[in-house]
């Protein structure tokens, strides 16, 4: 990406629009953010007037356009831009559509022609709305402009016109500094932006809307650079495509399922991962207004118990943490307060102090100086010029007042999105305090944006394990095979003897009892679906009986020792992400497998610790902590077990498809883990 074109592109000092009635629409846009250079309109067959030129085509224009609006028909699109480049433009937004995300042939081939054609101009789209530059007052954008000109902002980048429309026509405060849409991302991607935009001082923050990723490992180095920067990224991932167009035939491929790279992608980097555009718009206000929150301690407060008590109810599935205000904040607040007052979190204050503004700067030092990494205060106002609103726009002034110095961040929490007034909101941003508009969205953004920080802190990154092609096809290792080759890298399994069927009883013995038995064909992938397992055989006649059993599945048995104290059976498996690569999957294993769907994803590298941290996040957690009278389970080998899975994964990058151990048996604290069951495919060459 040629920096010096993406700034002509960006910031154009003139303008040519190629087109007809969207192209109206464009200088429309260009008049109302006041663009202030050169424009020149293009199109074969208008005729000209006094108020209006037109050039015939591009190769007519006075001089090079910086930047270009093309709203031709699709045929006529490659030939416009090879002019473009051949005049030496800086680049151009491609409206028009019908290109390859109509996913025909005469798709395909037009993309091919746009792309030879523009040669190494930069250019938004296909299919896009263009963009609309507010910080240097820009519009190639075929619609209403609903922003103003700013100093700083947080830039948007979108692969949906509309939804970039609905984000500019938001009633929330948001600073948008540029809103820039890429349609296809034929050749500009989110990633590019985001690289090219993490330099420039007046973006605050990324707000991003995706459908797809064109290229993933560039998309991370994208992430690490915006993060360098100190410009956190929020974003909604929508249009989720499967992960695959291979059969998975383990437990783990079907539990990592089309999404859970990017989900562990964006947990790893520190990206805030929303759920909708409000929440977006919300947790990009926390981002503007200072950056990541430093964690998730968070003090919410107001003169409602009612407020309060909804607050809880709100936030249980997030991972906020309400601690209790300490011991000494809460002793001032009683002295402040009276003693009628409960001191808790979340903090119902009452209304003794509603009037009361030298009280309500004292009380909203304390908390603000509690620890806390954020304080809410909740407060809805009525609607301005309906009613007065002045004793409410008090007491927020009185909580912005005393922020100042304070070792934690302020936001303003209104439960109703309309019960803050823009005015109230532009005071608030001004004094440094976020202003957050509805109460579920409030919570979701500050959980988001104290992930993050908690991220950012930990300096967590994320490394692709990218095989340079996808597997053609791949055979399935015997679990003999699998369980040798796992044990070369570090693996426990259980000590086995691999023997004909009338060899059982002896290859038993020598093991000692008990033990399992099972069918060691090749082509059984799943032995418990056809009955192929027989576990607890405590005597000679016992596995005679069941080898002979067996021996109608196949020829050859597996006997192996028995793990009788295990605690917990956890899922340990590694898939292949087209896009992010080899994906690690820790799940609860054994017959609860498919019954919880309880798994967590995780992309490299790794580390006993995040592998912990990972599996803390199961519900299984509480059975590996100990749970009622059980005994706590050896994590600590079961991380290890899972390193070790990890390095045979990462030797084996060009030719792993899947591997899936289920159940690795997790036994007491200090006895260790072991893999009872593998599967594992590869490559076949």
């Amino acid at each position: 990406m040629n920096a010096t074109a993406m700034q002509r592109l960006l910031a154009p000092r003139s303008l040519a629009l190629i087109g007809g009635a969207w192209a109206d629409a464009a200088l429309a846009a260009s008049r109302v953010i006041g663009y202030s250079g050169e424009v020149w309109r293009v199109h074969p067959h208008r005729p000209c007037s006094d108020s209006q030129h037109y050039f015939r085509s591009v190769d007519e224009l006075p001089r090079a356009p910086d930047a270009a609006f093309v709203a031709a028909p699709n045929h006529e699109v490659p030939a416009i831009a090879a002019a473009l480049a051949r005049r030496g433009a800086g680049g151009f937004v491609c409206f028009a559509a019908g290109f390859s995300e109509t996913g025909t042939s005469d798709g395909e081939r037009l993309t091919c022609e746009l792309l030879a054609s523009a040669r190494e101009l930069p250019f938004f789209g296909p299919n896009c709305y263009g963009f609309i530059n507010f910080f240097d007052a820009v519009a190639l954008w075929p619609d209403q402009v609903v922003g103003s000109r700013c100093e700083r902002g947080v830039a948007l980048i979108c692969q949906s016109g509309t939804l970039a429309l609905n984000l500019l026509f938001n009633d929330r405060s948001l600073p948008i500094g540029c809103a820039l849409t890429v349609g296809n991302q034929t050749r500009l991607a989110a990633e590019d932006l985001i690289e090219l935009l993490a330099d420039d001082a007046r973006v605050t923050a990324f707000g991003l809307y995706l459908e797809g990723i064109r290229d993933a490992a560039r998309f991370v180095r994208a992430a690490d650079r915006a993060r360098a920067a100190g410009k956190p990224i929020a974003l909604i991932k929508a249009g989720r495509t499967e992960a695959a167009t291979r059969t998975a035939l383990t437990h783990t491929g079907s539990l990592a399922g089309a999404d859970a790279a990017f989900g562990a992608f964006c947990a790893q980097a520190g990206i805030a991962r929303c759920e909708s555009l409000a929440t977006l718009c919300e947790t990009l206000k926390i981002f503007h207004s200072g950056g990541p929150l430093r964690g998730r301690r968070v003090l919410t407060m107001g003169a409602s118990g009612g407020d309060m008590a909804m607050t809880a109810d709100a936030a249980r599935h997030l991972g906020l943490d309400f601690a209790p205000i300490p011991a000494s904040a809460a002793a001032s607040l009683r002295e402040i307060l009276s003693d009628r007052v409960h001191i808790s979190n979340p903090f119902d204050f009452h209304t003794h102090v509603w009037f009361d503004p030298p009280r309500q700067h004292a009380m909203f030092s304390v908390v603000q100086r509690a620890g806390f990494d954020v304080v809410g205060f909740m407060v809805d106002c009525p609607p301005e010029g309906a009613a007065d609103d002045s004793a409410y726009v008090s007491v927020i002034e009185q909580f912005a007042a005393a922020l100042p110095g304070a070792t934690t961040r302020g936001a303003v929490i209104a439960s109703l999105p309309e019960s803050l007034s823009r005015a109230t909101r532009e005071k608030c941003l001004a004094a440094g305090v976020v202003p957050l508009q509805g109460q579920r969205e409030a919570l979701e953004a500050l959980d988001l944006a104290g992930a993050v920080g908690e991220t950012w802190a930990r300096g967590a990154a994320v490394q692709l394990h990218i095989p340079r092609a996808a597997a053609a096809s791949a055979r399935t290792l015997t679990e003999h095979e699998g369980k040798s080759a796992l044990a070369a890298f570090g693996v426990p399994v259980p000590r086995s003897r691999l023997v004909n069927a009338g060899e059982a009883s002896a290859a038993a013995a020598a093991l000692g009892f008990p033990v399992v038995i099972k069918a060691a064909g090749a082509a059984l992938e799943h032995k418990s679906e056809v009955d192929g397992v027989v576990l607890n055989v405590r005597s000679a006649a016992e596995a005679a009986a069941a080898a002979q059993r067996l021996s109608a599945l196949s020829a050859t048995v597996l006997v192996e020792e028995m793990v009788s104290d295990g605690v917990v059976e956890v899922l340990v498996g590694v898939t292949v992400d087209p896009q992010f690569g080899q994906l690690l999957v820790l799940g609860a294993g054994g017959v609860l497998t498919e019954l919880l769907r309880d798994s967590v994803s995780l992309l490299p590298p790794f580390s006993a610790a995040s592998i912990e941290a990972a599996l803390a996040r199961l519900k299984l957690a509480k059975l590996l902590a100990g749970y009622r009278g059980r005994p706590p389970a050896d994590v600590a080998a079961l991380a290890q077990t899972v390193l070790a899975c990890a390095r045979y994964a990462a030797a084996n990058l060009e030719r792993l498809v899947e591997l899936d151990l289920n159940p690795v048996i997790v036994r007491p604290a200090g006895l260790g883990a072991v893999a009872v069951d593998a599967l594992i495919r590869l490559e076949e060459h």
